[in-house]
């Protein structure tokens, strides 16, 4: 499992007083409100940096932190991830994963056998879509709803599905 998890992206910057614009990668924006501390990715190390203000414009979340009082002191890290440790991440409900958690969790059939491994999560609004790589059937997008995934071990990176009539070729 992960032992960080991303919550944004930083766009842009906002203004000349070093507020940055995040592109939020978390299903809750809101969820920045809770946030005392992200960690900023420059790819050669991770920077925490305390959230002093937090607030909302459109799609994005727009950032100021603590120490950084200048377009110079923030304008490189354009483009660059920001993490949560998940210990401070937002505690989640039952039958609730992060994607990080998923991503490249081998994928079986209700009766045992391995169908493949997923790539990736498609968040739709209704319910999400898993994207499985198949061997033997190609990429098969498999929505995530009861009838279908039938049991998910984070622990061991598996997951149970029952393939449902006309989801495969």
């Amino acid at each position: 499992m992960e032992k960080f998890l991303q919550v944004g992206v930083i766009s842009s910057t906002h203004g000349i007083r070093g507020e940055v614009k995040v592109f939020p990668t978390t299903d809750d924006k809101e969820r920045f409100l809770d946030l005392k501390e992200v960690l900023l990715d420059t790819g050669k190390e991770q920077i925490p940096l305390e959230i002093q203000n937090v607030r909302f414009f459109k799609q994005v979340v727009i950032l100021k932190f603590k120490g950084i009082d200048h377009i110079n002191d923030i304008e490189r890290y354009k483009g660059r991830p920001l993490f949560v440790e998940r210990e401070h991440a937002v505690p989640l409900e039952a039958d609730e994963y992060y994607i990080a958690d998923l991503i490249g969790m081998e994928v079986f059939t209700e009766d045992g056998a391995f169908f493949g491994q997923l790539q990736d999560v498609i968040e739709t609004g209704a319910n999400d879509v898993y994207i499985i790589d198949s061997d033997e059937h190609g990429e098969v997008l498999i929505p995530a709803i009861q009838d279908c995934i039938l049991h998910v071990d984070p622990e061991a990176r598996q997951m149970t599905i029952h393939l449902m009539k006309g989801l495969i070729q």
